[in-house]
């Protein structure tokens, strides 16, 4: 399941098979004014200030389709959040995917095929006790 999508910030295109070639992919769906967005993206924020860029590609994507007026530049750099994001084409890849809310977090193999997937009110300890199966 293939996607490009602009990098918030520059612009420029990101392409999943592209990027993340033989490595397992943890993608993240997100929206700013979602508190459990918001919790979630800080419980991930340990992982990926630790990880190993080369095992795993931590990538999260913006639902534009679903996000008010925000400078989401400003709002990452005050929830000190510097990893990738990723803006949706609206709900493009939202529903390329099959999310039915936010967040959500979709794991992929090395194939980039879909293990599994967690929606809004899943905890961040089954979604790292999943993550070690593809790592």
């Amino acid at each position: 399941m293939n996607f490009k999508l602009n990098k918030l910030g520059s612009g420029e295109r990101w392409e999943l098979e592209k990027e993340a070639k033989g490595r397992p992919v943890m993608l993240t769906f997100w929206t700013s004014w979602c508190p459990d967005s918001y919790k979630d993206l800080a419980a991930k924020r340990a992982l990926y200030q630790t990880m190993d860029q080369d095992q795993l590609c931590f990538v999260t994507i913006n639902v534009t389709g679903r996000e008010g007026e925000v400078d989401l530049q400003e709002w990452l750099k005050q929830h000190n959040h510097h990893f990738l994001v990723l803006k949706d084409d609206g709900t493009t890849v939202y529903d390329q995917f099959g999310c039915e809310g936010v967040p959500t977090t979709v794991l992929l193999n090395k194939e980039l095929l879909v293990v599994n997937r967690f929606g809004e009110n899943a905890s961040i300890a089954s979604i790292m006790a999943s993550l070690t199966t593809i790592v």
